[in-house]
């Protein structure tokens, strides 16, 4: 059996990628959830189960495997479903989520994933339109090459579960989305794994106090729904 770790659901984006991606493709998994403290010192204590001391990490058998990107390719091995068939699209798919994985530092910044709250921005910096043109164009793109509803075709893949937390941003931080971009966004809201690991969010207790501060200097809270 897969047994994933994961953090905190309000905050944890790395832990949304890996978990979306087993529940909404119906794969049987384990969860063992562990909570960031709120001065997120967690690193020490997380090393027991994951050699980076960092979330999501998947154990299965006797195998380690940290990473959300490690996560989705060795499950790849095991499951046709997580990368779209067709080879042009995979080879998108690939592309796209390798582009999220290292990239949009200004958006990590300035728009941390907060599913609890709702916030208005000082500012959009430069930077972080830049970042949103890129996403606009890169899901754009996708949905016009593949035909929709999601970015590499008809089904849900890997690509769609690694862009999730943009989804929660855009409606935390109510960013700037194109319309095809926003309405591809608000369909990945509207799937019913995505609303449980909403509701799950705001019923949890613990709080990420510096992340928290991180919001409150980009922006100010307009709602808290813990």
């Amino acid at each position: 059996m897969y047994v994933l770790h994961i953090a905190n659901r309000q905050t944890s984006s790395w832990s949304l990628r890996a978990w979306l991606t087993f529940r909404q493709l119906e794969i049987p998994f384990e969860l063992a959830f562990h909570p960031f403290d709120e001065q997120d010192n967690s690193h020490a204590d997380f090393r027991r189960f994951s050699p980076s001391g960092r979330v999501p990490c998947l154990h299965h058998d006797e195998r380690v495997v940290w990473d959300s990107l490690a996560i989705i390719e060795y499950l790849a091995e095991r499951h046709s479903e997580i990368w779209p068939e067709h080879v042009d699209a995979r080879c998108w798919a690939r592309s796209a989520c390798a582009e999220m994985h290292s990239g949009f530092s200004a958006l990590r910044q300035q728009c941390p994933m907060h599913c609890a709250l709702r916030v208005r921005l000082n500012e959009k910096t430069p930077e972080l339109l830049d970042d949103l043109h890129r996403l606009n164009e890169l899901f754009e793109d996708g949905l016009t090459r593949f035909g929709g509803p999601y970015l590499c075709g008809e089904r849900f893949t890997a690509a769609d579960a690694f862009f999730a937390p943009i989804a929660f941003r855009m409606r935390t931080y109510d960013l700037p989305m194109g319309g095809p971009s926003r309405d591809y966004l608000e369909r990945l809201l509207a799937l019913p794994a995505m609303r449980q690991w909403q509701s799950e969010a705001v019923c949890e207790p613990f709080r990420e106090l510096p992340l928290e501060a991180q919001i409150l200097a980009s922006g100010t809270v307009l709602k808290d729904m813990r």
